[in-house]
């Protein structure tokens, strides 16, 4: 059976997030039906967004992980991926733990089969939705939108830093570019806060010094890597401005205006790649220039078109 998320008053100060997630970023109306999945550690903010989802009239079910599965989870239970296949929006504000990638993506799968907008709260936390969650998503939206147009259009992306990172990206045409800007629509699911464009490379070269954060469970484990960065080198293979500043978590972090590469699952199913993994760890980094075929669309971290 579905659960609660909320016994006691509701934080006022999660609420303009969890609106924004509602109304803007979902856009769910009263005949729709969603699904909200959550866990123990992050039921406060589950409650605010229930709440909301009552404000407008939807039919909905809530479900807490540790209630229906132990962690960290093997699998995705069936309860809950039946139930999301019924509905035409879903939520997951979750926690991550060790090894659950396999799990949540038993759960996109459905959310793919079924083009759900779906909204990925993936270790959503009180700083987020104070800070991220309550961006302008519909003017992030347009800065994606002229930003993506550019990047269709490109051969090649250049990127460097003051801190050492150059590195360099060829582009094929045959692999898609994405936006998601937070306006969450069916045809692909989006994290929330939103805030990226990305694609799958036809090959990368060069020095990238994550000075920012990595991403999953490691972000947790390391968090802000300013004192201690990692780089890395490469041989042959965001863009949400309410976040101004590295706080250590990477849901929020990967949408600093900026360049973030991720290593592992390339997200096939929507770039068109021809290869999948069990993992996808993404890398940070911080004041960066970045260049399409030579034309600059960022100086020392602010956008230029």
């Amino acid at each position: 059976m579905p659960d609660r998320a909320y016994l006691h008053p509701i934080d006022p100060e999660l609420v303009p997030g969890a609106r924004n997630a509602i109304n803007v970023c979902l856009r769910l109306k009263p005949q729709e039906r969603i699904t909200i999945i959550t866990d123990t550690a992050t039921r406060e903010i589950a409650a605010a967004l229930q709440t909301e989802v009552e404000q407008v009239g939807s039919d909905y079910s809530l479900f807490v992980l540790e209630h229906h599965a132990r962690r960290p989870l093997k699998y995705m239970p069936e309860l809950i991926l039946d139930d999301l296949a019924r509905s035409q929006v879903s939520i997951f504000a979750a926690q991550t733990q060790t090894d659950e990638l396999p799990a949540r993506t038993q759960m996109t799968s459905v959310v793919n089969k079924h083009k759900i907008r779906h909204g990925h709260m993936v270790n959503i936390n009180r700083q987020i939705m104070l800070e991220g969650m309550r961006a302008d998503f519909v003017k992030v939206d347009d800065l994606s939108e002229r930003l993506v147009e550019r990047a269709r259009k490109a051969e090649r992306i250049t990127c460097k830093t003051p801190h050492g990172t150059e590195f360099e990206a060829e582009l094929s045409p045959q692999l898609r570019w994405l936006k998601t800007s937070g306006i969450i629509t069916k045809d692909k699911w989006g994290n929330l806060p939103g805030g990226e464009i990305f694609t799958a490379p036809f090959n990368t070269n060069g020095v990238f010094v994550v000075d920012g954060v990595v991403g999953d469970y490691l972000c947790e484990r390391f968090g802000d890597l300013e004192s201690n960065p990692l780089t890395i080198e490469v041989e042959n293979n965001r863009t949400n401005t309410a976040c101004t500043h590295v706080i250590g978590h990477i849901l929020q972090d990967e949408k600093i205006p900026g360049v973030h590469i991720a290593f592992g699952h390339p997200y096939a199913e929507h770039t068109g790649a021809n290869w999948v993994s069990k993992t996808h760890i993404d890398c940070v980094g911080r004041d960066f220039d970045i260049w399409f075929d030579g034309e600059q669309v960022m100086r020392g971290g602010k956008f230029l078109v």
